[in-house]
């Protein structure tokens, strides 16, 4: 077996262009862009695979200092691919494939949360879902004027996923539930304020900020830090329409310990103050998933007492429950209702909150057989050996 600091990974040619992830090495750094621009960055098996790879070789090469992580076109990086998903549903149940790219793609934020070296993302246009969970864990996170960050999926019928119930449960007071529940959108400015972001540097300043990385001669984290704080705005602040000067009415309501009483939490909140963004978010309520919403309070709360590892491993339990129909499709009828049809009008299944039994959600939390756990160092925090090594190929068919 090749030593992963033997290899020195080619630069991509001009022919591979339509590559998914292309590489490129300037200096000691690496630079690394999703490039799906048609499927805004959607990450699929075939990216996952080659980022997993792409981490162990990179953190051994004693060529390459840092990681820059950016999108080609508009957009970081909108999630994960559902239609590779829901095409794939009827072999969900049967064919290890199907849950390969759930078992890999935790891995794989797991790696960069616990990678040796840094990374830096550069979050241009949408950053959400799947592609969140990748970088919000780096060391560093640039957001722009441009960046849009979201974690949608409870509307979809599935839950915060590729360890966001960490992170999110972690941010202040109860913001953590209001993103995750309603897949309500930040700015820059925003995600900088709260936390998600390290650096704001404004869209036209990228280029000169990558010039300037690219031509560090050290990977060391003060050289790295003067760079981005020498581009960084700090004077960039949540706009007067920001949830986040709202903070106090957020914290009232999505502390409530069901979301039956936000739900009703914010019907107050609306009958007694008239104002649109309660309206909004009680829609939102109404139209996505009670699976979804139910499954993802539960994640978040109970995130705040759980080590990242801990929080990646009840994640993917309830994902691969999901995927499997364990209690509900509502995952499938999601994506077919928002992105494959698009007619907006999902027939969820419980259709109400009222259907979701406590005996549904204890299900869906249930331990699985420890041969079919994500398998994550749970007392050292690295990885000794591949993790395809861990992988059960044949034990990735849950009911």
């Amino acid at each position: 077996m090749v030593s992963p600091s033997s290899v020195r990974l080619p630069q991509i040619p001009a022919a591979e262009e339509h590559a998914p992830i292309l590489v490129e090495d300037k200096g000691i750094a690496r630079i690394v862009t999703l490039n799906r621009p048609r499927v805004l960055n959607c990450i699929n098996l075939e990216m996952v695979r080659i980022l997993c790879n792409l981490y162990e070789q990179s953190e051994g090469d004693e060529n390459v200092h840092f990681l820059v992580l950016k999108g080609n076109g508009r957009v970081f990086c909108a999630g994960g691919d559902l239609r590779m998903f829901y095409n794939a549903q009827k072999a969900a149940a049967d064919d290890p494939s199907t849950t390969e790219v759930v078992y890999s793609k935790y891995w794989l934020d797991y790696h960069a949360a616990t990678y040796k070296k840094p990374l830096i993302a550069l979050w241009t246009g949408l950053v959400m879902g799947g592609g969140a969970g990748l970088t919000v864990p780096g060391r560093y996170g640039v957001a722009t004027e441009k960046t849009v960050f979201s974690m949608p999926e409870a509307a979809l019928g599935l839950h915060t996923d590729c360890g966001s119930s960490f992170w999110l449960s972690r941010l202040p007071g109860h913001l953590g539930e209001y993103l995750a529940l309603t897949g309500s959108r930040l700015d820059g400015a925003e995600m900088l304020a709260c936390g998600l972001a390290t650096h704001f540097v404004p869209l036209e300043r990228l280029p000169e900020l990558e010039k300037q990385l690219y031509e560090l001669s050290t990977g060391d984290l003060v050289a790295i830090e003067n760079t981005l704080n020498e581009f960084s705005s700090p004077a960039a602040t949540p706009g007067e329409k920001s949830i986040l000067h709202r903070t106090d009415a957020i914290n009232k309501i999505f502390s409530k310990d069901s979301v039956e009483d936000i739900l009703a939490a914010l019907e107050a909140e609306f009958e007694e103050s008239g104002e649109d963004w309660a309206k909004e978010l009680i829609k939102i309520f109404k139209r996505s998933s009670p699976m979804g919403l139910k499954v993802t309070l539960v994640s978040i709360r109970e995130a705040r007492n759980k080590t990242l590892q801990e929080c990646l491993r009840t994640e993917y339990r309830l994902t691969i429950n999901a995927l499997c129909g364990t209690i509900s499709k509502d995952l499938y009828e999601g994506i077919r209702a928002i992105v494959v049809e698009k007619d907006n009008t999902p027939k969820w299944n419980p259709p109400s909150l009222q259907e979701v039994t406590p005996e549904d959600l204890k299900r869906v939390f249930q331990p699985f057989k420890e041969s079919l756990e994500l398998q994550l160092p749970l007392k050292n925090p690295r990885w000794s050996g591949k993790f395809l090594q861990s992988w059960n190929c044949e034990g990735q068919t849950v009911h």
